[in-house]
């Protein structure tokens, strides 16, 4: 082992009050640095935006953590880690090498850019719903928008793509997903919200078998049923993973903009005005607040030297800080922090990138095109309800976003 990993490791805070801030003190670390996750777990973080890109199409790098990471092979993590559920899933989120290759293209094959696009006026019809709902609000009356908006427009339309159709249904699958994205969480919680999304997901398989419908889930199961190229495992924890990514992503992207934009009123002018676009203003958030802005974990297949005596050692944890890396100066300059819609670069990595580049990125991107204008176009006057530094952050370590977004809305 090299002297670096003999360095007092940096323990992140599993709450995540300032996951950012955190950020900012592991890439002071350099461009990998040793630290410590919930549950004890030693791993690398990549916070230097080069780097990570160049590791994340690395083929000696993986996610596969019954292969290639032997405190999980040996058992050393154990159910109750917050980190357990992000090993033991077995999915395209997961998988490696032909595995991966097999569960993309099957995936890739069903979850296609005409689908999402056919999606558009449904996503429109959900906006303008909520939207009415919002003006029935009185004048000057605090309401929470996550509550009432950038959560439910996601989790809507997730639901409707994969056909969970019943509303209570998606009340406890966002619940679950919620509690497993909040690593502060209690170990009994995690362990419990795990079985249930899997428990529930199941029922749905069974149901969308006996009954098929015009939605991903029917035709996961039907790709499954007639080829089997996917196991019922792996079949669950797909679906697994787009219910959760599929609408937690999206919930952090709105209301990081939203934020944004009402503490730089000069820059929402400039949008009203034409100057920029949205677009514009959907890449800089993803840049500047990553939603997901740690994500466990991938693994080192082999010795890895990434220079400046720093070697990875085969079997090593690797935490990919992408929100570190969005706020890379290296790549954006000395105002990297700062959050501005005029910046002509906006590169990032907030969906990753390489082989597991997140499928669900155009979704991502057209709820959002289509939700932030309506929003700002229904309430012009809307202002946040409390100070920006009351806000409350969700309490984790990956997810970036909002527990609540206090508004007053004047139609």
């Amino acid at each position: 082992m090299d002297s670096h990993a003999d360095v007092t490791p940096y323990v992140i805070d599993p709450s995540g009050r300032d996951v950012l801030g955190e950020a900012g003190h592991i890439r002071a670390l350099g461009p990998v640095a040793r630290v410590e996750l919930p549950g004890g777990v030693l791993a690398w973080a990549v916070s230097d935006q080069g780097l990570l890109r160049r590791l994340l199409v690395d083929p000696r790098v993986s996610k596969d953590a019954y292969q290639h990471w032997p405190a999980w092979i040996n058992g050393e993590i154990s159910s109750d880690s917050p980190l357990f559920p992000w090993a033991a899933v077995r999915n395209m989120l997961t998988a490696y090498g032909p595995d991966h290759d097999r569960l993309r293209g099957l995936i890739a094959g069903a979850f296609t850019a005409r689908r999402i696009a056919a999606l558009r006026p449904r996503i429109e019809a959900i906006t303008n719903d909520l939207l009415n709902e919002l003006t029935d609000v009185p004048p000057d009356t605090p309401v929470d928008l996550r509550d009432r908006y950038t959560y439910q427009l996601p989790v809507k339309v997730i639901c409707e793509l994969f056909g969970i159709d019943d509303e209570a249904t998606r009340e406890e699958l966002s619940r679950c997903v919620d509690v497993l994205l909040n690593a502060g969480k209690a170990p009994g919680e995690t362990i419990a919200a795990f079985a249930r999304l899997r428990q529930i997901l199941e029922e749905l398989v069974t149901e969308k078998r006996e009954r098929p419908g015009d939605d991903l889930s029917s035709a996961l199961i039907a790709a499954r049923d007639d080829t089997s190229p996917l196991t019922e495992e792996e079949l669950v924890d797909t679906l697994a993973l787009f219910v959760s990514a599929g609408h937690e992503t999206t919930v952090n992207l709105l209301g990081n903009a939203i934020v944004a934009m009402l503490t730089h009123p000069d820059q929402l002018g400039l949008v009203r005005d034409g100057d920029v676009t949205w677009e514009d203003v959907i890449e800089e958030t993803l840049r500047n607040q990553a939603p997901v802005a740690n994500l466990p974990l991938r693994y080192a297949v082999e010795d890895i030297d990434i220079g400046d005596g720093v070697t990875l050692r085969a079997g090593e944890a690797i935490l990919a800080c992408y929100g570190a890396a969005g706020r890379d100066p290296l790549v954006h300059g000395p105002d990297a922090d700062r959050w501005d819609v005029t910046r002509k670069a906006k590169a990032h990595l907030a969906f990753g990138h390489g082989v597991h580049h997140c499928l669900g990125a155009p979704l991502a991107r057209l709820e959002a095109a289509i939700a932030l204008p309506a929003l700002f176009e229904r309430f012009p006057k809307l202002t946040l309800a409390a100070e920006p530094s009351e806000l409350l952050r969700l309490e984790s370590f990956v997810s970036n976003g909002y527990l609540a977004l206090p508004v007053t809305l004047t139609p």
